[in-house]
């Protein structure tokens, strides 16, 4: 069902995959909405060549960008204004660590990896956020959102170097958000629930980290679906007074200490 919620709002929405993606689905949903937007991911993600598909069903352009890069970062942004004029909103949804990629343990981490994981999954968001404040192209009561996890408050052991990663991606949101707000413009992060993409399911565990948040999430866990509605309404006028946050979209389970279900796996008498 549409609202309209976004209707006349232009954006970009970086790191759709494939159909398993979290952006991928908030590009639909915004479709629905009413939004315009420009897809956007590294050059060796286009390459698959899956985007085609969702850039033809949302009727949106795709330009090929490395977060990392300013130089790539500043041509998609100049776009961006000449497609559109101001944007209203901004999805990073881009995350990878070699370490993991290549199984490193977090006590033997080779550094350069963690270097470069860091940069895609976290610096890539003030790189993004940067180009975009010195080209002035976000309207007033934009809305920039990035994807985060609750392992960067607790501990996930697998989850690895990428726990660090999310921890100074949400400090960023913080950080540049207050700079964010003299212009009108909100700045947030959402703290997913473990979601079956192609990055989550490269994480050693994650069936189990799966099943654990079901079964101690009072609402389960919530789904690339729902957590792109969420990232609707977080671009939508209906919340222009949230800022800084770290919002948990995770069906209860970063409030919970222990569910019933879990204390029954271990209640043998």
């Amino acid at each position: 069902m549409s609202y309209g919620l976004l209707k006349g709002k232009k954006g970009i929405i970086f790191g759709a995959l494939n159909e398993q993606s979290i952006a991928w689905k908030v590009a639909e949903r915004c479709h629905e909405e009413g939004a315009e937007f420009i897809l956007s991911n590294a050059p060796i993600a286009l390459r698959m060549g899956e985007l085609n598909g969702l850039a033809e069903k949302t009727g949106s352009e795709i330009i090929g960008a490395d977060a990392t890069s300013t130089e790539d970062l500043e041509k998609l942004f100049d776009a961006a204004v000449a497609k559109f004029g101001k944007i209203d909103f901004i999805l990073h949804s881009i995350g990878m660590s070699v370490n993991v990629r290549k199984g490193k343990h977090y006590t033997e981490m080779n550094y350069d990896w963690l270097e470069k994981g860091w940069d895609i999954s976290a610096v890539s968001f003030h790189k993004v956020m940067r180009t975009a404040w010195e080209k002035d192209c976000m309207n007033e009561w934009g809305s920039i959102l990035a994807l985060s996890y609750i392992a960067a408050q607790r501990t996930f052991p697998d989850y690895n170097d990428m726990s660090d990663n999310k921890a100074y991606l949400e400090s960023i949101a913080r950080t540049f958000g207050y700079y964010w707000g003299e212009r009108k413009v909100r700045v947030n992060t959402v703290s997913q629930s473990p979601t079956v993409t192609t990055a989550g399911s490269g994480v050693k565990g994650f069936g189990g980290f799966l099943g654990y948040a079901e079964d101690m999430s009072p609402l389960g866990n919530a789904s690339a679906l729902e957590c792109a509605d969420y990232c609707v309404t977080m671009f939508s006028d209906l919340t222009k007074k949230v800022t800084m946050q770290n919002l948990f979209h995770d069906g209860g389970f970063s409030n919970t200490g222990v569910s019933q279900k879990v204390i029954n796996k271990y209640d043998v008498e």
